[in-house]
């Protein structure tokens, strides 16, 4: 069976990073079960941060707790006490045993625990530099600095990013472009050479640029090769997020491989791996 870690399409590596910790698209997101995992096979794997009322950073994707979770209201406005008291909800919203961590917590198992060298943990902060203060800067530095070597920091906001960075400069980053309005204005004005241009100006440290899947394929549909772009530049680029697997999922894959990005962020990557081996 492929590896739900990485395939070799063509002489290229390909990572499947498992999304929110997922190896499987039944799996609840999040769990340290899993993310433990992954970090002993030296897969990637990604979670989200958002800070709390103690400045520190819930392992979450949402701003509030009610869907993740089993309590209610903002993450931003609940202590880190209260947080760890609460469980992780399945995917059909069923109460687990599995507890809510904060990064602190992640980053002291993973520090205690078997880290293969190769695994790569993306902390994708889901906030911007004005939600980030000294508190919450050193709080991150503290967490992250004696597992840096395996962690990436990415956001959509640079800035932040890098006031995070300066903190453990150790770790590497990423830097997130996807945004509609600048895509669109990009494919219309055919100025695609721009956009990777102000790409790399916005995050010149970024080693993994993260686009949206179809960004890709769009630019590829319009005659311009963006991996390659990036490539050229020394960056590597990562597609989000294949979210299930089937015919149509499969097909935007094998156009993915063959523009040979690096990464590819999937909530399956068990079952995408068997789909891509199962091809005749």
């Amino acid at each position: 069976m492929t590896s739900p870690i990485s395939i070799i399409r063509d002489g290229h590596t390909t990572w499947f990073k498992w999304h929110r910790g997922r190896r499987r698209a039944s799996d609840p997101v999040f769990t340290g079960t899993r993310l433990l995992e992954a970090m002993a096979l030296g897969a990637s794997t990604e979670v989200d941060l958002v800070v709390t009322a103690d400045r520190g950073f819930a392992v979450l994707h949402d701003m509030t707790l009610d869907r993740e979770t089993t309590g209610s209201g903002l993450v931003v406005q609940t202590s880190d006490a209260l947080i760890r008291q609460l469980r992780l909800r399945a995917n059909d919203g069923t109460p687990l045993t599995e507890p809510v961590m904060l990064l602190e917590d992640l980053c002291t198992v993973m520090a205690s625990g078997t880290v293969h060298p190769d695994a790569l943990l993306q902390l994708d902060y889901k906030e911007d530099l004005a939600a980030l203060d000294d508190r919450t800067v050193e709080r991150f530095r503290t967490s992250v600095a004696p597992v840096a070597r395996n962690i990436i920091l990415s956001s959509g906001d640079a800035a932040a990013v890098d006031r995070l960075h300066a903190a453990v400069p150790a770790m590497r980053v990423g830097f997130d472009p996807s945004d509609e309005v600048t895509v669109t204005a990009a494919r219309t004005n055919r100025t695609h050479a721009d956009f990777v241009a102000s790409t790399l100006a916005a995050s010149p440290r970024a080693d993994l640029i993260y686009l949206y899947w179809e960004i890709i394929l769009w630019f590829a549909d319009d005659g311009f090769d963006i991996c390659a772009a990036l490539h050229a530049a020394g960056k590597r680029v990562d597609a989000w997020t294949i979210q299930t697997v089937d015919a149509t999922s499969v097909a935007a894959v094998n156009r993915l491989l063959a523009l040979k990005v690096d990464q590819i962020t999937t909530d399956d990557p068990e079952g995408l791996a068997a789909a891509l081996e199962a091809q005749p």
